[in-house]
């Protein structure tokens, strides 16, 4: 009779533990994990960006540094005509720096998801805004595997009252944190442009979505493409780095 009781308990044990080990992944956990490794405590990247038209094209570099979960800063190296310019990110406040004019501007909240210099991509994507992260609820709505690696797919909804401009984003990310694709639509929920990871690399000892393209949904043949170079993680700063006056006079 002991016996049975302890192969019962047993059993018990063993079915609780199947069922929760069974329980999906918590959906914000998921994307935190991606915009750890994305960005970690600080980082240090080096990028080149190529804005593409059906009728030109044009490529920059750039130097960015980010600090926590909310500040950047972020300056344009090349080419010649461009470098210098430069935008800084600390909490909710942005301030953009134009060399030629020798003026700093700050940016209303508004213009956070306007195009950078002539991009698809916005002052909130290359400065690695976490807005996804505190301004949406959200929700996991498919997982599969490929390659290896489980791929989960994000539903993000903005809080009520949520000061951001999109409808919703769904965000796919790996199982090492990689972030794959997210996928922006606006208030009638059509998708208006897409973000795709095309290439997964080795950057400063992780795996990094090392190529990634912005495309606008309703304009073929329109993109943007940023490659990570280089880059170092949990680096530390000097504390004048992410400063006005080190965003018009640079010591970096």
């Amino acid at each position: 009779m002991k016996t049975a009781h302890w192969l019962m308990a047993i059993s018990l044990i063993w079915c609780s533990a199947s069922i929760a080990s069974a329980a999906p992944p918590d959906a914000e956990a998921l994307l935190r994990a991606a915009y750890d490794n994305w960005r970690a405590n600080s980082s240090t990247t080096e990028v080149a960006m190529t804005v593409h038209r059906p009728d030109w094209q044009r490529s920059l570099r750039m130097k960015a540094w980010t600090r926590g979960d909310d500040d950047a800063l972020v300056r344009f190296v090349a080419p010649a005509q461009d470098a210098g310019n430069a935008t800084l990110k600390l909490g909710d406040d942005t301030w953009v720096f134009n060399p030629k004019l020798n003026q700093v501007i700050k940016l209303p909240a508004s213009m956070m998801e306007q195009s950078w210099m002539g991009s698809d991509f916005s002052y909130n994507d290359l400065s690695k805004a976490n807005d996804l992260l505190t301004k949406y609820t959200h929700r996991l709505i498919d997982t599969k595997t490929d390659n290896g690696h489980t791929i989960y797919t994000i539903e993000a909804i903005p809080k009520p009252g949520a000061p951001v401009v999109w409808g919703k984003q769904v965000v796919k990310v790996r199982d090492d944190g990689v972030l794959l694709a997210e996928t922006y639509f606006d208030q009638d929920m059509k998708p208006v442009r897409e973000m795709t990871t095309e290439q997964v690399g080795p950057v400063g000892g992780r795996a990094y979505p090392k190529v990634m393209t912005m495309r606008p949904s309703d304009e073929p043949g329109k993109w943007t493409r940023i490659e990570t170079l280089s880059g170092e993680f949990d680096k530390s700063e000097p504390a004048y780095l992410f400063t006005l006056s080190n965003l018009q006079n640079p010591r970096n």
